[in-house]
């Protein structure tokens, strides 16, 4: 909800510079965050032999986090005063800089009790708060922007908005865990050396991970100017909707999944992973039919009629996005085992291939270049990460059912397409085409098989009273 006002009010060429900047700092917080997120998750859910073992690795993670913090910050503000900023990016970014530093802070410190708050099984918490998180930037940086502060005010209100959730997790969190221990020396038999070297090769991991998704936006800014990347990182934001599900699924495994690794629970583990790869490949292509069959009358609504060139680099990224959704839950199986050597190759080898392909076809076609080259990137990952399951000892795709799947598309496709295609209103067919393909799709996947009501009814049974009654008679029906 907030992408829309922001674009209008900073208009495509200042919200190119913002989506460097954020692009910029996705860089950095890796480095800052240093897989702490991933370590908190998967070490504060074990059961150890050690008095206190919650509360030392929260201590340990928390002031790693925020000496590292502390550091990128004065880098940031060294760089901004007296680096040749504005030199290379423009006017503007020396002030930027100085912000960014204090995002960096605020959003470490949120960052840190968020991860505490959900490695405690406390999602309910930790996740609500990012969405208030996400609210209150909404309400601070458009706010500021608008008054006239523009992308420095956006800037100013991410870090306000981080500083009031980070206070508001830390409230939350202070009843369930002893927050003083973070001032107090760990034991000496705590495994400080265990817990850093899976940072470190997190760290690897998540930067090669994250580059693949901000490697373009970095390289088309100096290379075509800051109005193409708006139009660019606005065909990004609408492709990654994709992404809803798997998020949401890859971070919850890494916490499941090493409880199940604790105790070589493999088969378990393949059973899980093979059924939520299936669901997210159906799901995600759902979204993939209706996000392509109304490309046009969606990025205007969404973005504004300026940003209609955006369509056909969004278009080329669907199938790279669509790879990557599917990847998500796979790799975070093998980082709850804490098995990353390997994903670190998966994802070098998909890094690299993006990186080569953006330097060799940004010059020549600009964003659909970078569309093309991130999206082979993207794809990539589902056939590394794949191959690096079965290396780890599970198998992503044991039910995947891909015939089924591959048929419930070919029939869905052409008739939610036709659909919006028949109906000539922009309006109208974002309004009629979404739940007449929902249906015609949600009936073909159970026809074909592709998921069935056996597993669908445990899901609707959990619902509301009256909703979970209408639905499971549906599915039924239909079936």
């Amino acid at each position: 909800m907030t992408t829309p006002l922001l674009v209008r009010i900073l208009g495509s060429e200042d919200y190119g510079d913002y989506a460097f900047l954020l692009s910029m700092f996705a860089i950095i917080t890796i480095f800052s965050h240093a897989g702490i997120s991933a370590g908190i998750r998967k070490y504060i859910v074990e059961e150890r032999d050690q008095q206190g073992w919650k509360e030392h690795v929260f201590a340990f993670y928390a002031r790693l986090a925020i000496g590292l913090a502390a550091l990128g910050s004065i880098c940031l503000i060294l760089f901004g005063v007296f680096g040749p900023v504005e030199r290379l990016f423009g006017d503007g970014f020396s002030l930027y800089f100085i912000l960014l530093a204090g995002m960096l802070i605020t959003n470490q410190i949120f960052y840190v009790f968020r991860y505490t708050l959900m490695g405690l099984h406390f999602e309910r918490y930790s996740e609500s708060l990012s969405v208030l998180q996400t609210f209150l930037l909404g309400v601070f940086g458009l706010s500021l922007a608008y008054i006239g502060f523009d992308v420095a005010g956006v800037l100013a209100g991410t870090t306000l908005a981080f500083l009031v959730c980070a206070f508001a997790a830390m409230w939350i969190l202070r009843s369930r865990l002893n927050l003083t221990v973070a001032f107090r020396s760990l034991p000496t038999e705590f495994p400080a050396k265990e817990l850093f070297n899976f940072n470190t090769y997190n760290t690897v991991f998540v930067f090669l991970t994250v580059s693949l998704y901000n490697v373009d936006i970095l390289l088309l800014q100096p290379m075509v100017g800051s109005h193409e990347t708006g139009l660019y990182k606005a065909a990004l934001v609408i492709a990654e909707f994709l992404w809803l599900i798997p998020t949401a699924v890859q971070i919850i495994f890494i916490q499941s999944s090493s409880e199940m690794w604790s105790r070589d629970a493999s088969e378990e583990i393949t059973s899980m992973v093979s059924t939520a790869t299936r669901y997210t490949l159906v799901l995600t292509t759902l979204l993939l039919l209706g996000i392509a069959a109304l490309a046009a009358p969606f990025m205007e609504l969404y973005f504004g009629p300026e940003f209609g060139a955006a369509v056909v680099p969004m278009l080329l990224l669907l199938p790279g996005v669509l790879g990557f959704a599917v990847a998500r839950p796979i790799y975070a199986i093998g980082q709850g085992k804490g098995e990353l050597q390997i994903l670190i190759v998966a994802t070098g080898t998909a890094a690299v291939i993006n990186l080569a392909l953006n330097l060799l076809l940004i010059p020549r076609y600009g964003m659909a270049g970078a569309a093309i080259a991130t999206s082979i990137g993207y794809g990539s990952m589902v056939v590394f990460h794949y191959l690096a399951a079965r290396r780890i000892g599970y198998n992503p795709f044991d039910d995947l059912r891909l015939p089924r799947i591959a048929i419930t598309v070919g029939v869905a496709a052409p008739i939610i397409f036709g659909l919006s295609y028949v109906i000539n209103s922009g309006l109208l067919s974002l309004i009629i085409v979404p739940p007449l393909g929902f249906l015609v799709y949600s009936t073909l996947t159970l026809r074909t098989g592709a998921v069935t009501a056996d597993e669908i009814v445990p899901l609707l049974d959990r619902a509301p009273t009256p909703l979970s009654d209408w639905s499971i008679k549906m599915v039924h029906s239909i079936e």
